[in-house]
């Protein structure tokens, strides 16, 4: 009798421990989610980037909370307004839950096919794209609520748990057709895999939570059956929402750093992160050569140790993102042209730091210019950010040169370029067998040769390219 009455009221055992599983699981999710950001100090992007994410998390709870609250796991008297089955099991659970968290990841699916495949942004904003597909189900959850086909227990009869249950499977049928259509891209962040795992979870919980759906909503007569579906109603929901997230799809190198990968902290750009050759990397050649401040800035920015100068005085006077620009850009030109994927990913990097409307480090070009870049047709295009990249070399030229070369920045950097070049000649010295003796068989013992040396080991005045 006890068990009956607790199937109706709720609190039975197995309800809390479904409470449990759902509490735990969304603390885990909340845990992946800000891991990078508290642990590692990522600085939080703007954009859709970072509100998709968090848009998911919070579908995830309300999904979570709302089958908690309408199946009777906690006991609850239903006699305020803001415990009304219409709140919970039809606004709450549909389109603020279900379909939302749905629609976030369709969303993230179609950008990555605008992105990847048609190889340009997507034409539609994501705020506007993703109540476009959540429109249906804000329909439906007002048809429910016009006609009000719930008893007071939050359950309804066959002929409206079907179309629902249909309703569910269209979304994931969606989400499986846009994932289809970017199958044949070679992902570099595991964007795919991610997606058809959310997707293979997802679906195999699907079948029975819509199986432990219907058998609550229609058997509420058999008791033991509405504990043990209720009971599997929120525990795969539960594994649900930690299926569906991801943020591959959003933030590609953020997605490196989480608590699967140990080794992502060697990640700190987007070059290294796609295996750029020599990205953040000092040559030879470089390491022991010196410039000249008469060369053109841009031709000196080339220059991997002194961009790396100029970079931290211009980040001392606040205005560093210009050259932060011009590095990542001059990563992009060593990717190959062929090489389609890594270009889309390195661009697309930029743009969402540089270009975009309140990005983390917009740069100040003309409205022409950043046009041309939000709305080319091309993201692999060699030329994308080259008249943005002349604009802001003379930005550069008029705000940031005049004073560096006058900043114990550059005092620096000339020592350290002149200890180096002395080290490299000390060094090339000693690396010769050199011997006073005079030798015709071996050209080191010859006397007249150290003239020869010394002027073969000044330093390089050479760029990278």
């Amino acid at each position: 009798m006890a068990k009956m009455k607790c199937a109706v009221e709720g609190g039975c055992p197995t309800d809390y421990v479904a409470v449990t599983v759902s509490i735990v699981s969304f603390i885990m999710l909340l845990v992946w989610s800000t891991f990078p950001f508290i642990v590692h100090k990522v600085p939080r992007t703007k954009g859709s980037g970072f509100w998709i994410p968090v848009i998911q998390v919070v579908a995830s709870f309300n999904l979570l909370l709302s089958i908690m609250m309408s199946n009777n796991f906690l006991k609850f008297e239903k006699r305020h307004w803001w415990l009304s089955c219409y709140l919970w099991a039809v606004w709450v659970e549909g389109p603020l839950g279900f379909g939302l968290l749905l629609s976030c990841r369709i969303t993230q699916a179609f950008q990555l096919y605008f992105i990847f495949v048609k190889r340009r942004l997507p034409l539609i904003r994501s705020f506007f794209l993703i109540p476009l597909i959540l429109f249906p189900w804000i329909v439906g959850a007002a048809v429910i609520h016009i006609k009000k086909p719930l008893n007071n227990r939050c359950h309804m009869s066959a002929q409206w748990t079907i179309p629902v249950a249909i309703l569910h499977s269209l979304y994931v049928a969606t989400l499986v057709g846009v994932t289809a259509a970017v199958h044949h891209i070679e992902f570099r962040f595991d964007e795919l895999r991610d997606l058809w795992r959310g997707i293979l979870v997802s679906s195999i919980s699907i079948v029975v939570w819509i199986t432990a759906y219907i058998l609550n909503e229609i058997h509420d007569n058999i008791r033991w059956l509405e504990v043990v579906s209720r009971f599997l109603l929120l525990v795969l929901a539960s594994i649900l929402v930690l299926a569906f997230f991801s943020i591959s799809s959003s933030q590609p190198l953020l997605s490196q750093i989480s608590l699967r990968r140990r080794e992502s902290r060697e990640f700190r750009t987007m070059g290294q992160a796609l295996g750029i050759p020599d990205s953040g990397v000092l040559t030879q050649r470089e390491q022991n050569s010196r410039i000249d401040p008469n060369e053109p800035l841009d031709k000196l920015l080339l220059n991997k140790k002194f961009r790396q100068s100029f970079m931290a005085f211009a980040d001392s006077c606040l205005a560093g993102e210009s050259v932060h620009f011009f590095d990542e850009v001059h990563e992009l030109s060593k990717i190959s042209e062929n090489d389609c994927v890594r270009r889309i990913y390195m661009a697309r990097h930029i743009i969402e730091k540089y270009i975009a409307a309140g990005a983390a480090m917009e740069i100040n070009i003309s409205h022409r210019s950043k046009q041309e870049i939000l709305s080319t047709s091309d993201l692999t295009r060699a030329d994308l950010f080259h008249n943005a990249l002349n604009e802001i070399v003379q930005l550069m030229k008029t705000n940031l040169a005049k004073d560096y070369w006058s900043s114990m920045f550059f005092l620096k950097f000339q020592e350290e370029c002149d200890m180096r070049c002395n080290g490299y000649e000390l060094e090339q010295m000693t690396g010769w067998n050199y011997s006073p003796r005079l030798s015709s068989v071996h050209g080191t013992d010859d006397p007249f040769h150290q003239d020869h040396l010394l002027k073969n080991s000044e330093c390089d005045n050479d760029t990278d390219s």
